[in-house]
This record gives structure tokens, sequence and C-alpha cells, in this order.
């Protein structure tokens, strides 16, 4: 065996992928800025789990107009982060708005990510016309300003969260496309894909069972990073109004609601403000802690 192959990456299935890629998630203890980002995910997931408990009030029920954080209500329960001008109790609505972030923006990245690796795989691996044709329809896409990119989508086919979902995945799969793009072409060269060649096996099962597992690190990192600015897009567009429908909470939304009375009543805005921060911070730090444990690997 000659030096270069030697220093081939060596085929990894997709069970032995799952391993590690579990395998990563324990290792974040050895990374601080990781397990920060952990415990913010974890916490906003165990909100979002627990909605129903946590949340004292009817989200969408209007109760006392313009209550301070720490007023009491005439039921006796306490309004710990106020409410807004509607009567609506901030903290419920945050939590339950918790939900709605966190299942459309999974969602979307899952969506984004397999129609961007598809194309990726496809471009990279076979090459030629078919390379030429998904780079240039994504050089199109990604030619357009992103934010404008969602309004149009969004303006044209109507406000909701399964629209929302399409939105975010016609413009961020060219960009997944492309990374997934590069890493083919670097690993279709090795030689465990040329020995799956030579066994006769098809293209697509070279692709999905051989290729994709060894491109797994550097798009984990990049899922982690792409579902902070995949919330940061769901509140954009709820602050536009091309959110969820109301009444049903939507952080982005609730901060449209209120933003002409931040100056009197901060409460308002800063509440929403800090779950949309905090939330995006955890995801970025997390991907920070993961990349970390593969540059280790």
């Amino acid at each position: 065996m000659t030096t270069e192959s030697t220093t081939q990456m060596p085929s990894v299935g997709y069970g032995a992928a799952i391993l590690r890629f579990i395998k990563s998630f324990g290792l974040l203890r050895e990374s601080w800025v990781g397990m920060i980002g952990a415990v913010l995910v974890l916490f906003w997931v165990i909100v979002a789990v627990f909605a129903p408990l946590i949340a004292q009030f009817d989200p969408n029920a209007s109760i006392q107009p313009f209550a301070k954080p720490g007023a009491v209500a005439a039921s006796g329960s306490t309004f710990w982060l106020g409410t807004d001008h509607m009567g609506r109790d901030i903290l419920s609505r945050i939590v339950w708005g918790s939900r709605t972030v966190l299942i459309y923006a999974p969602l979307a990245t899952l969506s984004a990510y397999t129609v961007g690796i598809l194309m990726g795989l496809m471009a990279g691996y076979r090459g030629g016309l078919v390379d030429d044709i998904l780079s240039r329809i994504s050089d199109i896409i990604l030619s357009f300003p992103v934010l404008v990119l969602y309004i149009i989508v969004i303006a044209t086919i109507g406000a909701s969260g399964f629209n929302i979902v399409i939105a975010i995945t016609f413009a961020s799969s060219p960009g997944i496309m492309r990374i997934v793009r590069g890493l083919v072409l670097d690993l279709r060269n090795r030689d465990y894909v040329a020995a799956a060649q030579t066994r006769g096996e098809s293209d697509w099962r070279i692709m999905l069972v051989e290729i994709l597992p060894n491109a797994r690190g550097p798009l984990i990192v990049d899922a982690c990073l792409r579902l902070g600015y995949v919330i940061i897009t769901i509140g954009v567009l709820g602050f536009l109004g091309l959110g969820l429908p109301p009444p049903d909470p939507d952080w982005g939304g609730m901060v449209n609601e209120t933003r002409q009375m931040a100056m009197v009543f901060p409460h308002m805005t800063l509440f929403p403000c800090i779950a949309i921060s905090s939330l995006i911070l955890g995801f970025n730090l997390l991907a920070d802690g993961l990349r970390e444990i593969s540059l280790r690997d």
C-alpha cells in the first residue's frame, strides 16, 4: 500500500457515524463553551416540552393590560414578566412561543439540509453537466439578498408555519449544496470510494453510504450555526408580520406588536428579545464546542 493511500480516511458506515455523533455530544463536557450552549438549548427544549405545566395563563387570554413585572392578578397569580397592551401574560406567551421556534426551526433546517445534501452529492460526485446546472441554479438563488428572498416567497405563498419552512428551504439549500459539493469533491477520490466502485455499487449507494457519513463533521457544526440563523429568520419574519398568523405566540411578532410602547413599557419587548438571543447564543456556542471537539478528533 502506498503512503498516499494510508493517509486516506476510511469509510465510515451510518452506525459508526451515529455512535461518533453521540460520542461528540458526550465529549462536550471537555468544552465549557459547548456545555454552556448545550445547557441553554436544553433549557428551552424543556420549556417547550413542559409548556402546559410552566405557563400559568392562556397565552391568548386578555387578563390585565399593561401590568408590570411582578404584578399580582385578581386570581392571586403573579405576572412574573408583566403583561402586554392586550393584557396577555408575557411569560406564558414566551413559553408557548418556544414551541413555535423549536418546531419550525429544526423542521426548516432539516428540510433545507435534505434538499441541499442531495443537490451537493449529485453535483460533487457526478460533475459535468449535472454539476453545471445545479451550480448555476444555486448561484441564481444566492444572488438575491436573503431577507428579500424570504419576503418574496412568504408574500407569494402566504404566512403560515408550513410556508415558512418552504421559504427557508428554498433560500438555504443552495448554500448547503455548496458546502456538500466541496466536501464531496475531496472525498470522491478516496480509496474506499474506488473500492466501492470496483464492487459495482450504485452511485446513490456510494454517495449515501460511503461519502456522506465521512462528511458529517463540518455538516453537524454548520447545522448548529444554521439553526441559529433560522431562529433569527423566524424572528425577523414575525417582526415583519410574515410569521405565524395571530394570535399564535410568536417571539418576533411579540416584539413587533409592542415596539411602539418600548420606551414606556420596555418589558414588553425586552423579554421576547432576551428569549430569542439566548436560544441563538445556545446554538452558536454548541456549534463552537462541536467544532473544538472535531478539531481534536
